[in-house]
């Protein structure tokens, strides 16, 4: 049975509304630098300098984003029948920090938002636990994340405001890994590569997606 989108309560978005989302975006990346900004040196500072105990970093990253999102997913869905979207890569922005409690094993949190045309977009946020070596400058690393993934799907063919037809929300994991180099001793530049798997519905994502996301970054290292 074809799904209608009157079932999912389309999130209709005005250009203030637009416009007031992605200034919300980047408050909230800027938030979240100060705050881990602010509140890492004094965790670091809990234990005397010659016996550091945690290695912390905080940055922001450039995104590129192969969605796993073309307009076969609609179609299969019974929804969008006619318009070609192509299979999309987003691009965006993101931040991220690591605290690392043993020489070779951490914690990372990461947000990201993705966009691509016709308004849609991913956003991601993801926690999790990361192994990394130390190598000279490189420090490599694996990991493996757990989070929340919210798609802005594109505006409904024929509808003549031109405004997102849905945003929802799925639970997904993400493997990983990269490489942090040690410009400086207080500034990290990064390569990340991440393969993500959301989670299914019965109307849109019905295999889920599996997007492949790339960012290069740097971070402020606190020693």
């Amino acid at each position: 049975m074809e799904a209608s989108l009157a079932e999912f309560r389309p999130w209709r978005l005005t250009s203030c509304h637009r416009f007031m989302e992605t200034m919300f975006m980047f408050s909230k990346i800027a938030i979240f630098v100060c705050l881990a900004g602010s509140a890492l040196p004094a965790l670091s500072q809990a234990v005397p300098t010659a016996s550091k105990t945690y290695d912390i970093q905080v940055g922001g990253a450039f995104v590129l984003e192969d969605s796993d999102f073309s307009s076969k997913t609609l179609t299969d869905a019974g929804l969008y029948g006619s318009p070609n979207f192509g299979s999309q890569t987003f691009k965006g922005a993101g931040a991220y920090s690591t605290i690392d409690f043993r020489r070779h094993i951490g914690i990372e949190l990461d947000y990201r938002q993705a966009g691509g045309i016709e308004k849609t977009y991913e956003r991601n946020y993801e926690g999790g636990v990361r192994y990394v070596w130390h190598r000279n400058r490189l420090a490599p690393y694996v990991k493996g994340m757990y989070g929340r993934g919210v798609f802005n799907f594109p505006p409904y063919p024929g509808d003549p405001s031109g405004l997102a037809a849905a945003n929802l929300a799925y639970n997904f994991y993400a493997f990983g890994g990269g490489t942090d180099y040690a410009l400086k001793s207080y500034l990290n530049l990064r390569a990340d590569f991440e393969y993500q798997k959301w989670g299914s519905d019965p109307y849109l994502f019905t295999n889920g997606i599996s997007p492949l996301v790339f960012s290069v970054g740097a971070a402020w290292h606190f020693r």
